[in-house]
C-alpha cells in the first residue's frame, strides 16, 4: 500500500492521505521506498507557483489536489533495471509519501534520471536521482544537513553568481529579507565567501534577530520595523518572503539606489505578489529568480567539472558556518509530515530548528 499526501491547490493547508495498491512495476522500473525527507519554506513556494511553475506536475494527485515535491532519501524495494539493485539508496525529488515509481534512464555509477513521459516537460533538473554509494556530495554523517539545506543552499548559490556574473549592478549592500530562511543563510555564506566587498544586511521578524545575529552570516541585521533605516547607497535586493508591503517600502526607502530587485520564494504566503494594493512599485520592477535556468547559465560558465567543485567547496564553508546553529526536529509519519506543511505554510516554525520527516 502505498500513501500520499495530497494538498488542496486552492487552500493549502487543507489535506488528505490518499491510500492506493502499488501497481505491478512496468519493464525497467524501480519502485523507492521514501525514508526521510525536510520540510522548508522552498516546500511552501513550490505549492504557492505550483501552477505557474508546473511543480504540481511531477507527482501528480486528482480534482483539486496535488502532491508537494520534497527533497529527501529512499531506497531501492523493488527493482526491474538490470543496473539498479534492491537496497541502494538515492537522494533526490521525492513525493510527501511512501513510495516513487521511476523509469531510470542516463544510468552511471553517480546517478540516474527519471524518464517518465510526464515529468519531461519539466526541468531536468528536478528528475535527476544521487546513487549514495558513488555520489561526492554524500556523507552519511550529514544526509539531514543536505536535506535541509542542500537544494536551498544552491539557490543562494546561483543568486550569489547571477549578481557576480553583472558585477553585483555597481550595488555596494546586498538586502535579503526572511534572512532567517536557508535560502538566505546560503546566499549570505557564499556572498561572504567570494564578494566580501558586498555588504551582507539582513532583514527579518523581530522575534528572529538574535538568531539571525547568532548565525554570524551577515554584516548587519535590521527588523523589518527598521527598514527605513537602510543606508541609502547602492545596492541589490533579493525578497526571501514574498510581502508585497515590506517589498513596496524597500523599494520606497532606497529609490533610485536600488540597482535590481529580485524575487526568490514566498514564505509569507498571506502577503505574496507586488501589486502593493494597487499602486506601482518605486524603481526597478521585481525580477523572478528561477534556480534552473540560471543553473544552466552557471554550468555553461564554469563547466560541468567547474561547478560542481565551487558548489562543493561553498557546501563545505557553509556546513561549518551554521554548525550548531540549527537542531533538527525529527518526526513520524505523513499525518505529522501534513501537520508540519501546513505549520511552515502559517509561519508557525522556529528557526532555530529543521525538520526532517521519517514517513
Amino acid at each position: 500500500m502505498a500513501s500520499t499526501v495530497w494538498v488542496k491547490k486552492t487552500s493549502l493547508a487543507e489535506h488528505q492521505i490518499h491510500e492506493e495498491e502499488l501497481p505491478p512495476l512496468g519493464d525497467g522500473e524501480v519502485r523507492l521506498k521514501i525514508e526521510s525527507f525536510s520540510i522548508t519554506a522552498n516546500n511552501i513556494t513550490y505549492a504557492v507557483i505550483g501552477d505557474m511553475f508546473g511543480y504540481w506536475n511531477f507527482f501528480p494527485a486528482q480534482g483539486d489536489f496535488g502532491v508537494v515535491p520534497m527533497w529527501g532519501h529512499a531506497i531501492v524495494e523493488e527493482s526491474l533495471h538490470p543496473e539498479i539493485a534492491v537496497g541502494e539508496r538515492v537522494y533526490g525529488y521525492l513525493p510527501m509519501g511512501s513510495h516513487l515509481d521511476v523509469l531510470p534512464g542516463k544510468v552511471s555509477s553517480g546517478g540516474f534520471t527519471d524518464m517518465a513521459a510526464h515529468r519531461q516537460p519539466m526541468s531536468p533538473i528536478y528528475n535527476q536521482y544521487s546513487r549514495l554509494n558513488a555520489d561526492p556530495e554524500h556523507d552519511p554523517a550529514k544526509e539531514d544537513e543536505r536535506m535541509l539545506f542542500g537544494p536551498l543552499f544552491k539557490t543562494g548559490f546561483l543568486i550569489e553568481s547571477m549578481f557576480r556574473r553583472e558585477n553585483w549592478f555597481g550595488a555596494k549592500n546586498l538586502i535579503m529579507t526572511s534572512a532567517s530562511s536557508k535560502t538566505a543563510m546560503g546566499l549570505a555564506s557564499v556572498a561572504k565567501d567570494l564578494s566580501p566587498d558586498i555588504r551582507r544586511i539582513g532583514l527579518t521578524s523581530k522575534g528572529n534577530v538574535a538568531f539571525v545575529e547568532k548565525s554570524g552570516l551577515y554584516d548587519q541585521t535590521l527588523a523589518y520595523e527598521d527598514v527605513g533605516n537602510l543606508d541609502q547607497v547602492p545596492s541589490v535586493s533579493v525578497d526571501f518572503a514574498g510581502n508585497s508591503p515590506l517589498l513596496h517600502q524597500i523599494h520606497a526607502v532606497l529609490g533610485e539606489h536600488l540597482k535590481y530587485s529580485c524575487l526568490v520564494g514566498a514564505t509569507h504566503v498571506d502577503a505574496r505578489g507586488i501589486s502593493g494594493g494597487g499602486s506601482e512599485i518605486a524603481g526597478p520592477k521585481p525580477i523572478l529568480f528561477f534556480a534552473p535556468d540560471h543553473a544552466v547559465a552557471t554550468v555553461q560558465e564554469l563547466g560541468p567539472k567547474g561547478f560542481g567543485e565551487a558548489v562543493a567547496k561553498s557546501w563545505k564553508s557553509f556546513l561549518d558556518a551554521v554548525d550548531g546553529v540549527l537542531t533538527f526536529d525529527k518526526r513520524q509519519g505523513l499525518e505529522n509530515a501534513a501537520d508540519s506543511f501546513v505549520e511552515t505554510l502559517e509561519g508557525r516554525t522556529d528557526p532555530n530548528k529543521g525538520i526532517i520527516i521519517h514517513p
